[in-house]
Parts: C-alpha cells; structure tokens; sequence
C-alpha cells in the first residue's frame, strides 16, 4: 500500500463514507431483521451484492488485524500460518482432527478453526494471530452466519442437520435435519431472505427460509441435461459407480443476485441456478474437478478452482487449473492451468484483489495467482492436506462465513 499523503486522504474519506453508511438505513445489525437488496444497490441503480467488498474497503475491525493466510492441514491437525508479504510459513499450530476451513466471524473479530473430527471449534485472534481455547460444537465441518448476524450457521455435515448457534458463545439454539446428503457450502439470496446449500453426496440443492429456518425446497443437480461429452452407457456406469448424478460443492451468487452458480466436482463446471425458482438454467464447463468459487474485488469475474480430480480422493499434480468466469455472459474469458499439474482447492482473493490464493489439496502446498494474468507465482508448502484457507484481512462490512464470503 502506498505511503503518500493523496492516497491517506482517499482512504480516510473511503471510511468515513462506509461508516456514514453504516449508520443509515441499509446497515446490518445483529439482530436488526433482514433487508432489501436496495441495501446493495451503488449510485447507479443496478444491485451489486459485492459492492462493499471493494479492493481496500476495510472495516475499523479488520484493519486491525494482522495480515495473515491461515491454511487449515487436514490431515496433519494444524493450520499453518503465512506471511503474505514473504510467502513463508512464519508459524505453524496444532489444532483438533480434521481441521476443514478457517471462518471469519459475522462481526470479524475472530477466525475459527473447524475442526470436524475433534467436534471443536478453535478461535484465532485476527489482532495477534494467535489461537485461543477451543469451544465443543458438534461435527462442523463448515460455517456461515445468517445476513442479520443472529445465528451462526454450523454445516454437521456427517449428521445431516445445520445446527443455529448464538455466534458468539456458540450455544446451540436449534438444529435443523435436511433430508439430503453431504451438505458443504451455502450461498445466500440478494434479499437476505433464503440460504441455499449443495448437498455433495445426494446431488442436491436445498433452499432454507432464514425466518422460519425451515426447507422450503429441494433441487436435483441432474447433469444428463446439460451435458453429452461421454455416452449415456458410461455415464450410468459412473452414477452407479459413485451412487450420484453429480456432486455439488462450493455455491455463489452473480453480482446483481438473479443467478446462482454451483462448482459441480463430478461434472467439472459450474451449474447455473435461478435461486427465487430454485431451477436449473444451465451449465458451464469449467476444468476436471471443479470446486471453489470466489468473486473478483470488483465482482466482475468468478474465479473456479478446477482441483484436478473428479473423485473424493485424488493423487499429486492433476491437470488442476483456475477457470475465470464472467457471470455477465455466463463464458469463461480464461484458464489458468497449475504448471507442473496440481490441484487447487480452496482460498480467496487478497484484499487489494491482486492475488488469488488457493491450498492444494492433494498437494501439500499453496498457490499464489497473480490475478491480473493468471500467473502462477509462489507455491508454498504446508501439511498434509490443506483446505479452507482464509486470506485475512478481506474488505465488507461483515462475514457470512466460510473462508471469508463479506458483503
């Protein structure tokens, strides 16, 4: 970041704008209800549900923190910590079992460490970087929190249900059960209204109504529609082979709210969804294994990771790539391949939306993308298995969750 006194004054007047607008009308409190997608609608009338998530936009809270890529080992039981100005592993922490993603809280003063198979959640303090006690909740494998900040939303993933906790204490105050495999990821409507997640092992959709926190509805991926690259015979073989038509993972909304797209692992693309109607409307093909999708700074473009493998387990360097989508035209603009092969998984952008950090799953290391010309710069190594790392600080005014989806 530069130093000189023009771009100080421009920051500054870029915060007392946010905070003159958090006070008004369109803010979010916890607690305060659920608004209108006005909320996110710029000077120039057209809704952008990224609009605050501008390169730079930070809040008080996370200008606070300390700049730091914490990436969840699963299979070692740590998170190791990198300096995203050196590229080097500065620390690395022990954490519970099957450490899975690494979670911004709604209101941002902590990052939690999901640790699935230890039914813990472990906090890190942004400010230091240093991790705290960890707190029992059952099997989270994943976690978001509802638009109004009310409830933290733990995806028990291995228990079918989505548990609704107090986010700060972690409190169980209801569960909810879901008659669907594997759910993973969440996205949320433009309106706040609905929470939408994919149902990797059932290759579903459910559609959840935050009001009454109930199932509204349920939406089968089925990708014979949409796809004709293998024959009818094989294809059936593969269902019968993994027991599913296709594999949903990662699940997030276009700009303006009106299309939802979902990382479909076994079909390598990205489903696309009318989320008020809960239908399908199309298909892109993005890379094998497609599975983490993340929004340019200026929301323009999504980022695809394509890890390489089609398959729940997968081997060292696939064909694994970063596909770029523009959610205008529904095309992907460009690919970026792993060189080497590799197998990208799960990460963000940095806050000046000039990188694109991703772990490698199968690979035991990180990788930087220069995202300007899709470059490959840094590959680092970590543990054994890394996830859902979290590139921390990220603009917005709060977290839904997950490795840092802000609004």
């Amino acid at each position: 970041m530069k130093d000189s006194v023009v771009n100080s004054v421009k920051t500054l007047f870029v915060l007392g704008a946010l905070t003159v607008a958090s006070c008004g009308r369109g803010a979010v409190a916890r607690g305060s209800g659920y608004t209108s997608a006005a909320e996110y609608r710029p000077k120039s009338g057209a809704v952008n549900i990224y609009a605050a998530t501008r390169a730079k936009y930070l809040s008080p809270a996370a200008r606070r923190a300390l700049p730091m890529v914490y990436v969840p080992n699963s299979r070692s039981g740590t998170v190791s910590v990198i300096d995203p100005h050196t590229y080097q592993v500065v620390r690395t922490f022990p954490t519970g079992k099957v450490p899975q993603h690494v979670v911004p809280s709604y209101d941002l003063s902590t990052l939690w460490v999901a640790n699935n198979e230890s039914d813990s959640l472990t906090p890190i303090d942004p400010v230091t970087g240093k991790e705290g006690m960890s707190v029992k909740v059952a099997d989270p494998y994943n976690m978001y929190f509802t638009p109004d900040g009310q409830f933290a939303m733990v995806i028990a993933e291995a228990r079918r249900r989505i548990d609704f906790r107090d986010p700060k204490t972690m409190k169980l105050v209801q569960s909810l059960r879901l008659d669907c495999k594997g759910l993973d990821h969440v996205e949320f409507t433009a309106d706040n209204r609905y929470a939408i997640g994919t149902c990797e092992f059932s290759g579903q959709l459910v559609k959840i109504d935050l009001s009454t926190r109930a199932v509204v509805g349920y939406l089968t991926l089925d990708p014979n529609v949409w796809t004709h690259r293998i024959t009818h015979q094989f294809k059936r073989f593969l269902e019968e082979l993994m027991n599913v038509p296709s594999m949903p993972q990662d699940i997030r909304s276009s700009p303006d709210g009106r299309t939802f797209y979902v990382a479909d692992m076994k079909e390598g693309g990205v489903f696309v969804v009318d989320p008020a109607k809960l239908t399908k409307i199309g298909f892109v093909h993005t890379g094998v294994g497609a599975h983490g999708i993340y929004p340019s700074r200026d929301g323009t473009r999504l980022y695809v990771t394509n890890r390489g493998w089609n398959t729940l387990a997968g081997g060292r360097h696939g064909p694994g790539s970063i596909s770029v989508l523009d959610p205008a035209t529904n095309r992907v603009v460009a690919n970026w391949p792993v060189p080497g092969g590799g197998s990208p998984d799960m990460g963000n952008v940095t806050a000046d939306g000039k990188e694109l950090w991703v772990s490698g799953r199968y690979d035991d290391e990180v990788y930087v993308f220069d995202a300007s010309t899709g470059r490959l710069t840094h590959r680092i190594p970590v543990g054994h298995e890394p996830h859902g790392l979290c590139v921390w600080p990220q603009p917005g005014r709060y977290s839904l969750g997950h490795t840092g989806n802000m609004r």
